[in-house]
This record gives C-alpha cells, sequence and structure tokens, in this order.
C-alpha cells in the first residue's frame, strides 16, 4: 500500500473532523470506528497496524492525550526521540483549542 502524503493525511483529518461535527451518523461511526470513519472520508485504508482512537470531547474544556507508559529506565526509540524532539507532526492546527489531535500516518 502507497504510504499516505502529509497533503492527505491533512486533507482526511479535516474531512473527519467536519464531518462528524455536522453529521450526528458519522461522529457516532467515528467514535466506534473511527477506521472506517477515515476510510468513508478519504477513499482510503490506513496502514496495515496503525491504530487510531476518536474521542468525544463531550463538554470538557480540555482534552489531554495520555503518554504510552515508558518502562522505568528504557530508553525512547529513534522514533520517539523524534517525536519528543520535535520531529513529530501534528495534525491539527493547536493555538488557542481545547483539544490537540496527533496523527502520523
Amino acid at each position: 500500500m502507497k504510504p499516505w502524503t502529509q497533503d492527505e493525511q491533512k486533507k482526511a483529518l479535516e474531512a473527519f473532523s467536519r464531518k462528524a461535527s455536522t453529521d450526528a451518523k458519522f461522529r457516532e461511526l467515528a467514535l466506534k470506528n473511527p477506521s472506517a470513519a477515515v476510510k468513508e472520508v478519504s477513499g482510503k485504508e490506513l496502514p496495515q497496524g496503525f491504530n487510531i482512537k476518536a474521542v468525544a470531547r463531550n463538554g470538557a474544556d480540555l482534552v489531554v492525550v495520555v503518554p504510552d507508559l515508558v518502562k522505568a529506565g528504557g530508553e525512547l526509540s529513534d522514533s520517539e526521540l523524534e517525536k519528543v524532539a520535535g520531529g513529530g507532526r501534528c495534525g491539527a492546527s493547536c493555538g488557542g483549542s481545547s483539544a490537540c489531535v496527533m496523527m502520523s500516518m
């Protein structure tokens, strides 16, 4: 499968968010099966092994993504280190918003 480009990622995330905020049936799909929802708005399958989770804000003022647990004394992988060092790309602009979405397909 051909990898997603950054432009495809951005467009899929924007379409996903826009449709989830205006279409109750799609919102339900997005929360229950976000991979199927991404495919519906983008026409593309997510890469094998790529997991996505969608959560509803449900009136919260802030949604915090709790990072994966790191083993005590364990070292970060190269990809984890790159994200910490600012190499990871945020899939949405977070300036002034109440939630951030991280996406790296």
